[in-house]
């Protein structure tokens, strides 16, 4: 009966910038399986999926650019008016948290890394068993967003106050994965965490 239990369900989550994906990637480098809602979300609104028609009718034609969704003005709009953020949060959430829960359902690893970057906005700590932040100081995270992502600082800023503040963030946590540092830091850091986790799944299974 041991095979027919789910995984562990470690969900990961940490403001703008913070650094969620180059975490996520190191622990998908040692074999753990990684559910990602962001790849989930760009595949929700690919050409041709009925989620992107909606997009289109609700903002109109300029939010689309040779038959893809322009994700520059689109996220221009949403962080510029909460009535259309929420909007698009209404449509894509249960799709995105659907297609979590399949995938979930699907692993057989001991455990899985569930990354949500609105894990706590949404609600949906019953998703997870236990929560990893990965945290940084807001003013690096402004500095890598808008290095990453050319933006002004204050359309980076207008994200923050559109996410859970660092504080509640860092309350709601299991674990804590400081981000602040050297990128050379990440690989020991993750690899010490999924020995916890793997532990964990141990003793659960």
């Amino acid at each position: 009966m041991k095979g027919a239990l789910r995984p562990l369900r470690v969900g990961l989550t940490g403001g703008v910038g913070s650094g969620k994906s180059t975490v996520a990637s190191h622990f998908e480098a040692l074999g753990v399986p990684v559910i990602d809602a962001d790849r989930i979300a760009r595949l929700l609104v690919a050409p041709g999926q009925p989620a992107l028609l909606e997009v289109a009718a609700y903002f109109g034609d300029e939010v689309m650019k040779d038959g893809q969704l322009d994700r520059t003005v689109l996220r221009q709009k949403i962080f510029a008016d909460d009535h259309q953020r929420r909007w698009l949060e209404r449509l894509l959430h249960p799709k995105i948290y659907a297609a979590i829960e399949q995938q979930i359902a699907a692993q057989s690893a001991p455990y899985v890394l569930v990354v949500v970057p609105l894990l706590l906005e949404t609600g949906r700590l019953d998703l997870v068993d236990r929560l990893l932040v990965v945290d940084v100081d807001p003013t690096l995270q402004i500095q890598r967003v808008v290095g990453r992502e050319q933006l002004e600082s204050s359309e980076v800023e207008k994200m923050l106050e559109a996410q859970i503040n660092r504080e509640t963030r860092l309350l709601a946590a299991d674990d804590v994965l400081d981000n602040s540092g050297s990128p050379d830091d990440l690989p020991q850091k993750v690899l010490k965490l999924n020995q916890v986790y793997l532990n964990l799944a141990a003793r659960l299974g």
